[in-house]
């Protein structure tokens, strides 16, 4: 049982043919893409509410066997291709003496990625406020000589908690903070590969890991640790095979890994012929799962100890955590640190998401690639304009309410059900139709960097298990409900 050696072979990178300069940088952009706001509170709530202990070994699991060869074979298209997402599932399928048409899978991802950074900049302008929010209240202590104190000195906690109220009540504050993050994001991806998306990964993704490392530290002595790891991991072996729980690691374990979006086989694309495909994805997974885990290590210590509640789902970030943070010693620091932590992993994932369907332009209509950065993100932050209105001036508007499943969802929560419940499943579940009975099996053995007695063993995963497990996800997207 081991994983093939990476073979010797010089890259030539150009604005045409593009590479990482490392394995290294190949990992960090990877991670980076896949860890982002969803890693710091999702993972937390989920388990939380699935039986603690029962929902993290489901969970581990279903990334061991679903998610890590769904990446595997993401990665190997983009390498084996050496182009965009769509372009390379092309030459992978003629290579195999099939149909182009399969093409299809990276395309309905690209249509994902697109849309998803529409509404998650909106989000992102939400962290942007609370960074600004906590640099004015950092300045407050200093100049009061109350930093070593909680955070928001003299304010209650019903000033805090209406913070982001009164965010999403100025329609003006959300769309200039959602274009502020779109146009960070955009300037990155329009400096190419090298000096742009590889550039914030190897800065901002050891910045990332220190911040958190620290955070987690901080939450351990000063907060209630044993709580939270009871909230966690408390096992309940009743609810290990419970429908609804297994549902929900599964969705949380293919979510994570940013799979589905033409992410990863966009990134794949510039890792060289000396990166192992296997070895890389495994760490890559590793680093994902170990951040959604210790997120809630970081996150529920402040949280229980501050006698608020975890289960808060998306507000926890944005409510409960600053509120959190008014008892807790050196409140303010914490709070900026943790918020600037928050913006390092949304930065990171928001370029992966815009620089699939640009590399998909550059090669579809021979354009530079700064021209179709600023038209793709301007286009995305038009999008997402509306999405940041959903929650004032079109709070009632409701495109798709022809249809029973988003009957009720605002425009924001019409993009993001139609992305998650609908096109980044079924993109994933082609891939893994596509690698798993499609593509030539000489050429998926040799791209994916696996020998021994795990090559079969990752093949029947992808023939078999992924193909089973995104149809449940699919349907459970389609029909809620369905395993109560």
């Amino acid at each position: 049982m081991a994983i093939a050696g990476e073979r010797a072979h010089t890259d030539q990178s150009s604005e045409n043919n593009p590479h990482w300069s490392s394995r290294f940088a190949f990992i960090m952009a990877a991670v980076g893409s896949a860890v982002g706001l969803g890693n710091l509170w999702r993972f937390p709530a989920e388990a939380g509410a699935n039986g603690g202990g029962a929902f993290v070994i489901f969970y581990a699991i279903c990334v061991a066997l679903i998610g890590l060869p769904l990446l595997i074979s993401e990665v190997l298209i983009g390498r084996h291709g050496q182009s965009s997402a769509v372009e390379s599932t092309v030459r992978v399928a003629r290579d195999s003496n099939a149909s182009p048409k399969w093409a299809a899978l990276a395309g309905v991802g690209v249509i994902a990625a697109f849309l998803i950074l529409s509404f998650y900049s909106v989000v992102a302008g939400w962290v942007l406020y609370y960074v600004g929010v906590f640099v004015g209240d950092v300045g407050s202590a200093i100049a009061g000589g109350t930093i070593a104190g909680g955070a928001f000195s003299g304010q209650d906690e019903g000033a805090v908690e209406a913070l982001l109220p009164r965010l999403f009540g100025d329609p003006l504050l959300l769309i200039v903070l959602h274009g502020a993050f779109m146009a960070v994001t955009t300037f990155f991806i329009a400096r190419g590969v090298s000096k742009g998306i590889e550039f914030v990964a190897v800065w901002l993704m050891p910045a990332f890991f220190v911040i958190f490392v620290m955070i987690t530290g901080y939450a351990a002595f000063t907060g209630a640790f044993s709580e939270a790891v009871a909230f966690l991991f408390a096992f309940e072996p009743d609810r290990l095979f419970h429908g609804p729980v297994m549902l929900s690691a599964l969705g949380q374990a293919f979510f994570s890994l940013s799979l589905g979006s033409a992410m990863m086989i966009t990134y794949g694309a510039y890792a060289g012929r000396s990166t192992n495909i296997g070895g890389s994805s495994a760490i890559i997974s590793v680093a994902d799962t170990g951040v959604a885990v210790i997120a809630g290590l970081a996150i529920f210590p402040i949280v229980f100890a501050a006698g608020l509640d975890a289960a808060a789902g998306p507000t926890l970030m944005f409510q409960t955590l600053p509120v959190a943070f008014q008892s807790m010693p050196f409140g303010s620091l914490i709070g900026l640190f943790f918020f600037v932590m928050v913006g390092f992993a949304a930065l990171t994932s928001s370029i992966a998401l815009l620089e699939a369907p640009v590399a998909w332009a550059i090669k579809r209509f021979g354009i530079a690639r700064a021209r179709v950065a600023m038209l793709l993100g301007g286009l995305a932050f038009a999008i997402g304009v509306i999405s940041a209105l959903s929650f004032n001036t079109l709070a009632d508007f409701r495109p798709l309410g022809f249809w029973p499943l988003f009957a009720d969802a605002n425009f924001f929560d019409a993009v993001d059900g139609v992305t998650s419940k609908i096109f980044l499943p079924l993109s994933g579940l082609l891939t893994a139709i596509f690698v798993g009975w499609i593509a030539d099996r000489r050429l998926t053995d040799a791209e994916n960097g696996i020998t021994g007695p795990l090559q079969p063993l990752w093949r029947f995963l992808v023939a078999w298990l992924c193909p089973i497990a995104l149809t449940l996800i699919l349907i459970a997207g389609i029909f809620p409900g369905i395993a109560d």
